[in-house]
């Protein structure tokens, strides 16, 4: 079972065992961590782990999503949530909905030119973000 944000911690040497919990937005990041023995059991630390988690995001101003955010390209451009297709000629630009679903466009490098292509996916993607954000 995953879980954004929170891991299952056993470290039998340690007599360790719990949630550990960690949140990264704006170049921040905020973590804690949720021993079972404290928590009185497995269940009850991750109940506990989840509840601080999502109290924690609306505190910061973080979108609470279960879709994976990425603060680092992946895509090439390097640009967050814009990637070259070149098989198919084209940028492709995908965002988060403010529902937590996923969002995805792809500008024509045939149509546009491969600067203006990608000038177009930039920009969509940063008005899908604002939006979200409520920016």
């Amino acid at each position: 079972m995953k879980i954004k944000g929170i891991s299952r911690v056993a470290q039998e040497s340690k007599n360790t065992y719990g949630w550990y919990v960690r949140i990264t937005f704006q170049g921040r990041m905020h973590s804690k961590f949720f021993s079972d023995k404290k928590n009185g059991g497995n269940e009850s630390a991750l109940q506990a782990a989840t509840a601080w988690r999502n109290q924690k995001e609306k505190e910061i101003g973080k979108p609470r999503t279960d879709q994976m955010m990425f603060s680092k390209s992946r895509g090439g451009t390097g640009v967050i949530g814009v990637l070259l297709n070149e098989k198919r000629e084209r940028y492709e630009a995908t965002w988060v909905t403010p529902e937590g679903k996923r969002g995805k466009t792809s500008v024509s490098i045939k149509k546009h030119g491969k600067k203006n292509a990608f000038n177009r996916a930039c920009l969509i993607r940063q008005e899908k973000e604002a939006l979200r954000l409520g920016l």
